[in-house]
């Protein structure tokens, strides 16, 4: 008997429990499937979202800012494994772009907008044998650093995943609530 009052005493957090998942991986589903990076003048997309059919992934497009649909830009056809899919575009012209991914099956797994300024390659002076300096060229460094937060991680996680690790941490912190306070009870044996 007081093991099924102590349980109805829980239910309400419970049922808490049960609804936050569903509660955090809502935002996510607003979050691009794609992640987009430029280095110099050229441009790289990286998605997990597509499925390979026959023989295709899916297709990239890089729209400048007066090209109004998926057609109109450039086009790259997706390479890569069932774990990741990419494409890239070189000597892109500084400006403003958006990135649009297609996957074979016809649905979007994300756009997002980029912008390429003009950098110029910073020149270092190497020594190759004493005596002898040479000159090398490397390539410029990204502008914008490091992407953090929801979208710096290399694979896009989906609403499900995020919805069964958040279930994970709200029965952890159930089940420590339930012990804390199960020790500060007298045993009544």
């Amino acid at each position: 008997m007081r093991n099924s009052i102590s349980m109805l005493r829980f239910a309400p957090t419970l049922a808490a429990a049960a609804a936050l998942p569903a509660v955090l991986a809502a935002p996510s589903a607003a979050v691009s499937g794609i992640s987009v990076s430029t280095t110099g003048s050229s441009v790289s997309v990286v998605t997990s979202a597509c499925t390979q059919i026959n023989g295709s992934w899916g297709t990239a497009a890089l729209l400048t800012s007066s090209q109004a649909n998926f057609a109109q830009g450039r086009q790259v056809a997706l390479s890569g494994t069932t774990i990741s899919q990419s494409a890239a575009w070189s000597k892109v012209s500084p400006g403003t772009y958006t990135v649009v991914v297609v996957c074979s099956s016809g649905s979007t797994a994300g756009s997002q907008s980029v912008i390429v300024s003009a950098g110029s390659s910073p020149t270092l002076a190497a020594t190759s044998r004493p005596g002898t300096t040479t000159s090398t060229t490397r390539p410029a460094s990204p502008n914008r650093g490091v992407n953090g937060g929801l979208g710096g991680a290399v694979r896009d996680y989906g609403p499900l995943t995020l919805g069964a690790g958040a279930a994970l941490v709200g029965a952890g912190a159930v089940t420590a609530a339930w012990c804390l306070r199960r020790r500060t009870k007298p045993s009544r044996y």
